[in-house]
């Protein structure tokens, strides 16, 4: 009869098991140490940053809980009132637990989630090779105010190591879990360094499963990948030594004026994009005009880009061409009133003012100078 009732339990509780929800999350969360009635979010992040609840729960007797449903793992945050900090964690279906460490909410734990453990390992390793770059900037620092150049030049070959390792760290990590959907979260991170290697990613991202490709964070990643292409293009097309690229626009008058008329009138020719909108631009405007005023006569012409045309500005031609009058500026003006069009897209230029000086053939010789600068630069050429 005993055999009978385990066998019966046996079976029951493997039912329970496979009945375990695959395509819903459960999180059981302890909160030990907060009040009841505290809120607990789970949010997610947009574009730009700012958290979006998702959903919301109550501590009541120390626990709380969240139920739903992801279409795949993806990036969460937990946050909690009066718990600072933010915990971020990779969400998929399935139960998992959560104990809240109510002091420093990035020491709270999250469990039993395959995607996750890929997530926190990653961290993990992360935070002990941070932790040795920040000694090793220690030591170097220590040694340079000591002025021990044998020590110093140790110190600074061991820190360079660490630094490369660290970057080596992260392809290697996505290289080796390129089927797990954490890695779209650490691979995103990596579009925002500043040393990034945009051939290793751009293999990093083709030997993703199908599967990660195929999701809203992968397809985010390809078109960011588009965008870097289209940027680093633009980068080379507008270096030092490199040929300007053609183009062609309105003038105040409605007629069309390209680069090449321009540059066929003078030895030096200045891009100057700006806007009317532009406070910069409008105070650098005057030193433009002595500028131009000072060496037009031996050579230079200026061909203004207009960026007006704004969401909000009520009429775009009529403040770009008040702006010419008022500011002075009688050298070429050109403009599609289309804000930063396809021109500035071209040049790269993602602020104003941005300036680009050409030689006669039409090659970049010098970029983005303001004030006296410009004019000891215009003058080496000219004077």
């Amino acid at each position: 009869m005993k055999r009978i009732i385990y066998f019966a339990f046996l079976s029951l509780f493997l039912i329970a098991c496979e009945q375990e929800p695959k395509d819903s999350y459960v999180i059981d969360g302890k909160a030990e140490g907060v009040y009841n009635g505290m809120r607990v979010y789970l949010s997610k992040v947009n574009e730009r940053g700012a958290p979006i609840p998702k959903d919301t729960a109550i501590v009541m007797n120390e626990k709380f809980s969240f139920n739903g449903k992801v279409d795949y793992p993806q990036l969460y945050y937990v946050t909690i009132n009066g718990t600072p900090g933010r915990l971020p964690i990779i969400l998929e279906n399935g139960i998992s637990k959560l104990h809240i460490d109510n002091k420093i909410l990035s020491n709270s734990r999250y469990t039993e989630n395959k995607a996750h453990n890929v997530f926190s390992q990653y961290n993990s390793q992360l935070d002990e090779l941070n932790e040795k770059r920040n000694l090793a900037k220690k030591n170097l620092s220590e040694s340079t105010f000591l002025k021990n150049d044998e020590v110093m030049k140790t110190d600074a070959e061991i820190l360079e190591k660490i630094e490369n390792k660290i970057k080596e760290f992260h392809y290697e990590y996505i290289k080796s879990n390129n089927d797990s959907y954490a890695t779209l979260t650490i691979l995103n991170s990596q579009l925002r360094t500043r040393d990034l290697e945009y051939d290793k990613i751009v293999e990093l991202y083709e030997n993703l499963d199908n599967n990660l490709k195929k999701t809203a964070e992968g397809q985010f990643i390809n078109e960011a990948l588009i965008k870097i292409k289209k940027i680093n293009e633009a980068e080379k097309a507008t270096a030092i030594g490199a040929t300007a690229p053609k183009f062609s626009a309105p003038t105040p008058e409605g007629d069309i004026l390209a680069l090449d008329d321009v540059l066929s009138k003078g030895k030096i020719t200045i891009i100057d994009f700006w806007a009317a909108w532009c406070g910069p631009c409008r105070r650098e405007n005057p030193n433009v005009v002595k500028i131009y005023e000072k060496y037009h006569d031996k050579g230079l012409e200026i061909i203004g880009v207009g960026l007006d045309g704004r969401r909000g500005q009520q009429n775009p031609k009529e403040a770009w061409i008040k702006a010419i009058k008022n500011d002075n500026l009688t050298w070429h003006q050109v403009s599609n009133l289309r804000y930063f069009d396809e021109i500035a897209k071209m040049y790269n230029v993602n602020s104003i003012p941005s300036m680009f000086i050409l030689d006669n053939e039409g090659k970049i010789v010098a970029k983005n100078l303001r004030g006296k600068a410009l004019e000891l630069k215009i003058g080496e050429f000219l004077d």
